[in-house]
């Protein structure tokens, strides 16, 4: 069984629990992240942890806890103008409670739209100012008359816990990989789920291999807070961590994109940056500001935590808002991030510095199976990959140095070594 191996089931997988989880009204706290949550427990053995309003985390205060029942303009009538329960997006995040009849002027300051895309919803929050509002198309606000309206919140701010997932899939070594992605936002198909999806896929693939190099740990926790407060709970746990990746947007068009780390020449970095790169992607610099690599990069912790996403944050217009929905995330897509994403672990896990035990000019390949019966063709990349791998393996150089220097796919590469290794003409370094 190999990570690599295709699996007809996996695109129904993904889009199964992307469509599960759309309707949830996630944030940084509450019931929509504990039910998120509670449906990748389903798939993987996942441990929630509820950390309690008040809780200091490093500079960080842990907030009181938001749920929302539901919340509405209506018209006199009784007709829903604006409906959370059509969209979690039409309601701010964190509303106070609210219950007033109000005209429109009174509630404009409290309305949020896209004039430039009027038949889209914004996403907007506010989790440490106690104010409240209403996101709606621009259609929806042209089309409402002077009012009154009733204007209901039926939400509840006081003290709670805000909660995280873990999964730790255990491997030969107990130094970590960590996979990351945040929980945080309502019904945003790309930038939010897709991340979850593709993760939680990896770790049910992860667990169901008979051996692991490393062990996976991966966590779901709301971005900035969630991923702060994960880290200011293990501290036991930091030094064991090798590589990281955290994941978001994977579902939306466009290439891949690999963020590096602040240092830029972590193993994390090479494995990525080669992956992507073969797969036609983009690499970029390290800079403090995007998703929860910034924290897991903080001085303070230094972490090896590279991102992956496609077109990254605020770089398309579908961007938190309702637009970024599940017809706006593809399968093949989704396969594509997966897909990549493993064979960036099968770099971390295959990748090993070989000597060549037979230097003296090229071996005879034939007598030991490894070369074509019939002469005069052009090389393979399978046989090019042979003949790198033992003009490289000076015990110094790794199968990754290798691969980057012939220009071939590391699974080629590492599949080459094995090949020698299996006739004796490679031996593996210990380390």
């Amino acid at each position: 069984m190999s990570l690599l191996s295709p699996d007809p089931l996996r695109a129904q997988r993904m889009r199964a629990r992307l469509e599960r989880l759309y309707p949830l009204c996630r944030s940084m706290t509450g019931d929509g992240v504990r039910e998120t949550l509670a449906a990748i427990g389903e798939a993987v053995s996942l441990h929630s942890v509820e950390i309690p309003t008040g809780t200091t985390c490093h500079d960080w205060t842990v907030n009181d806890e938001w749920n929302v029942r539901d919340a509405y303009i209506a018209d006199l009538g009784g007709r829903r103008v604006v409906d959370f329960r059509e969209h979690t997006l039409h309601l701010v995040g964190y509303s106070v409670p609210v219950r007033r009849r109000m005209t429109l002027e009174e509630l404009r300051p409290h309305l949020f739209t896209l004039p430039e895309h009027p038949d889209w919803i914004p996403y907007r929050t506010s989790y440490y100012r106690r104010t409240w509002g209403f996101c709606l198309t621009q259609r929806q606000l042209d089309a409402m008359d002077e009012g009154p309206y009733d204007v209901v919140i039926d939400s509840t701010v006081e003290p709670g816990a805000l909660t995280y997932g873990e999964v730790l899939v255990p491997g030969d070594s107990e130094d970590e990989v960590l996979i990351s992605a945040h929980t945080c936002h309502p019904s945003l198909a790309n930038d939010n789920l897709s991340g979850i999806v593709v993760a939680t896929e990896l770790a049910a693939a992860l667990a169901a291999l008979p051996s692991r190099r490393w062990s996976y740990r991966f966590v779901f926790a709301p971005g900035v807070i969630g991923s702060i407060t994960w880290l200011s709970l293990h501290e036991q746990t930091l030094p064991r961590i090798r590589h990281g990746l955290v994941l978001a947007g994977l579902g939306g068009p466009g290439p891949l994109v690999y963020k590096r780390t602040r240092h830029a020449d972590r193993d994390i970095d090479r494995a990525a940056a080669h992956v992507v790169a073969r797969r036609g992607g983009e690499v970029r610099d390290y800079s403090p500001y995007g998703y929860d690599e910034r924290q897991y990069n903080a001085l303070g912790f230094d972490l090896p935590v590279g991102r992956l996403t496609r077109t990254p944050h605020g770089e398309y217009p579908e961007y938190h808002t309702s637009a970024d929905d599940l017809g706006y995330v593809k399968d093949d897509e989704l396969l594509g991030a997966y897909a990549a994403l493993t064979e960036i672990i099968d770099v971390l896990e295959r990748d090993a510095t070989y000597l060549n035990l037979s230097p003296y000019g090229e071996p005879q390949l034939g007598k030991r199976g490894l070369y074509p019966d019939t002469g005069g063709q052009a090389a393979t990349d399978a046989m090019m990959a042979i003949l790198w791998a033992l003009a490289c393996s000076d015990g110094q150089t790794s199968l990754l140095d290798v691969a980057q220097r012939a220009g071939l796919d590391f699974a080629v590469v590492a599949q080459a070594a094995a090949d020698l290794e299996h006739v004796e003409l490679l031996a593996r370094v210990p380390g």
